[in-house]
């Protein structure tokens, strides 16, 4: 049976800080780590690199070969930096031939093999530009097909996209699809964006305080997220509560009306979540026979896309996303005392 492309348990101690997770990929599969500043996604890809010691109890196998007793240059791993790192002295398609030259292939060999990259990635014509002449995507393209030309058994990307405008960003993102999705090795790519994450990586892992807290394919942790961080990543509002008779018991807040005809009976410690579109608001107590009433007060409110989202204090917490006009006809301001409600078919719970 072939061995997973990558096996590692990543465990490195840095002062007060602590890091123990498990990573996994298998031959051709994209991994993203995603957490909030300080979660340890660095760290862990530093010690993928070899460029961060790993603790007792730490592995790191790649294709089944334990890369720890190898020196961290002789190590198949291509690396894509958040600035790239292309060095500034040698053209775009030196800078390519580097990944072969280190592999011992001849100048000229290596050259050749570098200009078939950079085809590969649309810059054929700009081999002998120096990286000072290359636009942000340019750049990002290159310093991918210098990983690629070193064939690394295993790819790691520092937040590849960071350091792109918006359009640029969109572009390169779906170029970016492309290329992983014709490498069979691993792919280990760290990012603060979900939606980097979530059209790039076939499997997240969510990483916070040093330790995995969830993971799973992009579509199931976006439907079931189960941190606040993962729930403000994929725009949810989510609680944790005591599920029975069709109602979720949360904190002080009362209870949140389930549809009466749910995903799956939910009983006992669950969480629920709703969509910030989900959430009205209304001056007064509404009329009618909403399941899920209760009231708040607005702490602050953004542009959300279209959109305006409203963040809500008091006894349930919430975000709800309103349209421009709505927000004036509301006349909110921090400190506005409102009434909202949330239908009870468009929560949903889950086990905790």
């Amino acid at each position: 049976m072939r061995p997973p492309a990558l096996d590692a348990r990543l465990v490195v101690r840095r002062g007060a800080f602590a890091l123990d997770i498990a990573v996994t990929a298998a031959p051709g599969e994209v991994v993203a780590l995603l957490g909030p500043n300080g979660a340890g996604k660095t760290t862990a890809l530093r010690a993928l690199a070899g460029l961060e010691p790993l603790a007792d109890g730490g592995r790191l196998l790649v294709d089944g070969a334990d890369l720890s007793r190898h020196a961290v240059e002789r190590r198949p791993i291509g690396v894509v930096f958040q600035d790239y790192l292309l060095f500034a002295h040698l053209s775009a398609l030196d800078n390519v031939a580097f990944g072969p030259r280190c592999r011992g292939v001849s100048k000229h060999a290596a050259r050749r093999e570098a200009a078939g990259w950079l085809e590969r990635v649309g810059l054929a014509e700009l081999a002998e530009a120096r990286p000072r002449r290359l636009s942000g995507g340019q750049a990002q393209r290159v310093a991918l097909a210098r990983a690629l030309a070193a064939r690394p058994r295993l790819l790691l990307l520092d937040e590849p996209l960071a350091a792109l405008d918006a359009h640029t960003r969109l572009t390169v993102r779906a170029e970016l699809r492309r290329h992983l999705a014709a490498f069979d090795g691993a792919a280990v790519l760290v990012t603060h964006d979900p939606l980097d994450a979530m059209v790039l990586a076939d499997r997240l892992v969510v990483v916070e305080d040093g330790a995995v807290v969830q993971e799973g394919a992009p579509a199931e942790v976006a439907r079931r997220p189960r941190t606040d961080y993962v729930a403000r990543l994929v725009g949810l509002n989510l609680y944790r509560g005591t599920a029975a008779g069709g109602t979720v018991r949360v904190g002080g807040a009362g209870g949140v009306a389930l549809a009466a005809a749910g995903e799956e009976p939910v009983t006992g410690e669950v969480f629920v979540a709703f969509s910030p579109g989900a959430v009205a608001l209304f001056r007064s107590r509404p009329d009618g026979s909403p399941r899920n009433v209760w009231p708040a007060v607005v702490s602050g409110f953004e542009r959300h896309g279209d959109l305006v989202r409203v963040h809500l204090d008091g006894a349930l917490p919430a975000m709800a996303d309103i349209t421009a006009p709505a927000l004036a006809d509301l006349d909110l301001e921090p400190g506005r005392r409102l009434w909202a409600s949330v239908k009870a078919a468009e929560t949903r719970a889950y086990p905790a």
